[in-house]
């Protein structure tokens, strides 16, 4: 294969996105899935440019080879989307095997789908508490205030093992963590100040444990399988990815199927089929805006035609990728029946996300008591007169109006 010399390297695309609008895939996605080969962005924070994988096997490469380095990351002013990184330091999103296999270890056993199945009644609980409330209030309301806000909080806040009267302090850290429009100040800040609250819990669960991620993690550290800065970061990472998460792709969820009548119909009359049409609005739901974390090549990898430098920064899109059209059939189509919905929205390789049997569960309760308290449940408003984020990692809707 011909190296290519740096400076024949193709000229870096801007990605912005500021003009993507509701849930319309990014247009630069569609065009990345039809290039021949990765290709290079420069995104509008930081420095230098990029390599960005689109396609569904290029992002597997990338994000299964050990030569492509989350750990090289640290310290590094790369271009990205946000003015600041999402994750502490000492995250496990900015490590690499066998130190993320370590980290990793430490809460998984917490994450599993036995014991999130376990946690199905309490959060059918939650869920209908949160609904007693929104009837109480009558229509029109914002379902966003009245359910996928307060549960995704809930959801992960109790498996943590966060105490409810701390929920708004949290609820209101993670929104400014994740915020790009808030400034860099602002959102350090609340990293700070969540990393804090974290620290004093964990003290806490020290000497008085719980059945709860966060004493599992504190014992992890007595017996010195993590320090403390590590388990504070993962902490962090995992309360907010958690509630963020699942509030915004929840809220996409219920917004699609609102502007979709006739799959809220199916679902309506067919209940058993809740589990694959919650897999298939995963796939197809456009989560995040442009790419989440890099990587950084710590050796020059040709692939493709092309060949990434050393050091060179690498980027994945799960989004781009669970739409490409060599691995999915019509992709975009929501497909309740579509086969083998092998996505990647809970991403790949060693960072594949450690909670999605929970973010799976707290969906299907989400939607399925949604549509079964309300079967006239319909927008208040026309779908253009929604509001959505803008200049956020994460997309949805700001609020979302509906009637019964």
């Amino acid at each position: 294969m011909t190296t290519q010399p740096k400076e024949q390297q193709p000229p870096a695309r801007f990605w912005s996105v500021d003009d993507v609008d509701a849930m319309d895939f990014d247009p630069v996605m569609e065009e990345l899935l039809h290039e021949d080969s990765m290709t290079r962005i420069k995104l509008p924070h930081g420095e230098g440019d990029a390599w960005v994988a689109a396609k569904y096997e290029d992002v597997r490469f990338v994000t299964t080879d050990p030569r492509f380095s989350r750990e090289a990351l640290v310290g590094r002013d790369v271009t990205r989307l946000a003015p600041h990184f999402i994750p502490l330091d000492d995250a496990v999103g900015f490590t690499d095997p066998p130190e993320h296999t370590r980290l990793r270890k430490t809460v998984a056993k917490m994450f599993t789908a036995r014991r999130v199945e376990q946690l199905r009644p309490r959060a059918q609980q939650i869920a209908d508490r949160m609904l007693d409330g929104m009837e109480q209030a009558g229509p029109p309301t914002d379902v966003m205030e009245h359910l996928n806000t307060p549960f995704s909080l809930a959801g992960i806040s109790e498996l943590m093992g966060v105490p409810e009267e701390d929920w708004p302090k949290i609820a209101h850290w993670a929104r400014r963590v994740i915020s790009a429009s808030h400034g860099r100040a602002v959102s350090e800040r609340a990293k700070e100040e969540i990393g804090a609250y974290f620290d004093a819990l964990a003290t806490a669960r020290t000497d008085d444990p719980r059945d709860d991620v966060v004493s599992a993690m504190a014992a992890a550290e007595l017996d010195g399988e993590l320090t403390r800065k590590e388990l504070v970061a993962m902490a962090v990472l995992m309360e907010i990815s958690g509630t963020n998460s699942v509030r915004f792709n929840s809220s996409n969820m219920v917004y699609l199927l609102l502007t979709h009548p006739e799959h809220l119909a199916r679902l309506r009359a067919e209940p058993e089929v809740l589990p694959q049409a919650v897999e298939e609005l995963l796939r197809y739901v456009p989560h995040r805006n442009a790419v989440g974390m890099a990587r950084v090549a710590t050796e020059d990898v040709p692939y493709g035609g092309i060949t990434i430098r050393r050091g060179d920064t690498v980027y994945v899109s799960y989004v781009a990728a669970s739409r490409d059209p060599e691995r999915f059939e019509d992709p975009h189509r929501i497909d309740f029946d579509r086969t083998g919905n092998a996505h990647l929205a809970f991403g790949n390789g060693p960072h594949y996300c450690v909670g999605p049997w929970l973010a799976r569960m707290e969906c299907q309760v989400m939607i399925g008591s949604l549509i079964d308290r309300f079967p006239r449940l319909r927008l208040a408003v026309p779908p253009e007169q929604i509001a959505w984020r803008r200049g956020e990692l994460i997309r949805g809707p700001e609020a979302l109006p509906v009637t019964w």
